[in-house]
């Protein structure tokens, strides 16, 4: 074997040249930094596999559906129910039948990055998206239930045509074939990508307004009543992105 441990480590670990004569080869190399690349290798593998499996097992309510007869499929997700400042927002997706995003879950699963690079993602190859907020004044008249409904009725409407909906653990007054999944960012691929784009796009927005309200933190904790959040509406007051009919904000008036 005259390829060194670097040549080795791209062809392994960087290309898809690598086959399973050249693997079973390797073995026999004694050097330890090629017995490390192996494991290192094996490992890379063994994780591939994983992700091939979830990917499989996060498309089949889709597959089931598209041999029911549907074929615009749109998965439904919303962001930003429970935190005391910013919006609600939903994202509809209609992605295509050979969408593959290897390592796509549950957005909250993901790490900043990861999501970031694969709302890109989502965007660039889905048939269609939309992405809606409700507003901290609307939730306030109406209430944090029906204002998630809202924003999600409205993603739905604007990608015109739909068959059927995929949603986690929600219905909606549409009429619209409808499934429903308990925990669906974790089930179903299309419902993954949409809780990927919401969460995106509300903490970029949160990042945004802190800028206009400096001081409050709005880009770390997103609206969330930690600690410091409360601590900043003690000393700087309620802001318009504050929802005034959640505790404690309520109390604070």
């Amino acid at each position: 074997m005259n390829l060194s441990i670097k040549e080795l480590e791209d062809k392994l670990l960087h290309t898809n040249e690598m086959d399973e004569t050249f693997y079973v080869s390797l073995k026999s190399d004694r050097r330890k930094g090629v017995q490390k690349l192996l494991q290192r290798y094996e490992a890379h593998r063994e994780k591939m596999k994983m992700l091939e499996e979830m990917h499989v097992e996060m498309t089949k309510y889709e597959l089931k559906l598209r041999s029911q007869g549907f074929h615009l499929i749109a998965g439904i997700d919303e962001v930003g129910r429970g935190p005391l400042a910013g919006p609600v927002v939903a994202a509809a997706v209609i992605l295509p039948n050979d969408f593959k995003l290897l390592g796509l879950t549950d957005s909250k699963k993901l790490s900043k990055e990861k999501r970031e690079a694969f709302a890109k993602i989502i965007k660039e190859q889905a048939t269609a998206y939309s992405i809606q907020m409700i507003h901290a004044d609307k939730i306030d008249e109406i209430n944090i239930y029906e204002s998630t409904k809202l924003a999600m009725t409205k993603a739905v409407h604007e990608l015109n045509k739909v068959d059927h909906l995929l949603l986690d653990a929600i219905n909606l007054d549409l009429d619209i074939p409808q499934t429903s999944l308990i925990k669906g960012d974790q089930k179903s691929i299309t419902i993954a990508a949409a809780s990927v784009l919401a969460k995106v796009t509300r903490d970029q927005y949160m990042t945004e307004i802190e800028l206009e309200f400096p001081g409050y933190g709005f880009h770390q904790h997103v609206g969330y009543g930690t600690k410091e959040h409360l601590q900043a509406v003690s000393r700087l007051g309620i802001t318009r992105e504050h929802r005034k009919s959640f505790r404690p904000i309520k109390e604070m008036q």
